[in-house]
């Protein structure tokens, strides 16, 4: 089933992508430019564009031929990683204490959203919703806080306090993964986003008499 192109989240959804996809090369060259010298810059430049481009793999992959292209769920999963590189590169995680609490609640939420979004159909119940949203949620906070442990936290003397940080990103994540739960299923209900997934919005087959 297509649908017309959401021209404004399309917009938004390749800019972030050409942005996050400049300021990756800047970080391989100079991780200093974004601040994250000791914190897996090198890493980051090569997962955050396999996960901002995997919808895109998907879609033409899977989906090209039988739907229109998801631009909401990509777009959240585009923001994701470019907000974690821009934070950094404004020095906003040590300008600000919150800062990094919000990203782990926020981008959790929009990973759990952006999948939920891909993979239900929106006349989904809250509790299918809920788990679906807990169960995406939760295995990404758990595997950003193995892989940053891993890669700069084990061998910094942030590890003295790692235990307290991860029960926290961790119960934050968990969180919003909820809140996002909750307002995708509020907004289905309201009759909004009823074009973010067409590959789950089929026709109804033709009765022949």
């Amino acid at each position: 089933m297509r649908h017309p192109v959401p021209q404004g989240v399309r917009r938004l959804d390749l800019t972030l992508k050409a942005a996050l996809t400049f300021m990756l090369a800047l970080v391989v060259i100079n991780p200093e430019w974004a601040h994250l010298e000791g914190k897996a810059a090198h890493l980051r430049a090569l997962t955050y564009p396999v996960l901002a481009f995997t919808v895109p793999v998907i879609w033409l992959t899977a989906w090209r031929d039988r739907a229109s292209f998801p631009w909401l769920a990509d777009t959240l999963v585009t923001v994701t990683c470019f907000s974690d590189i821009l934070g950094n590169r404004l020095d906003l995680y040590d300008q600000i204490g919150w800062f990094d609490d919000w990203m782990h609640f926020m981008n959790v939420a929009l990973l759990a959203a952006a999948v939920v979004l891909l993979t239900m159909h929106r006349s989904a119940g809250l509790v299918s919703v809920l788990e679906r949203a807990l169960a995406v949620g939760s295995t990404a906070a758990i595997g950003w806080e193995i892989a940053e442990y891993f890669a700069f936290i084990s061998g910094s003397e942030e590890r003295r306090f790692a235990y307290a940080d991860t029960l926290s990103d961790l119960g934050l994540g968990v969180l919003g993964a909820v809140v996002a739960a909750f307002a995708i299923h509020l907004l289905w209900r309201r009759g909004a986003l009823r074009e973010t997934a067409p590959q789950l919005d089929l026709p109804l087959p033709v009765s022949v008499p």
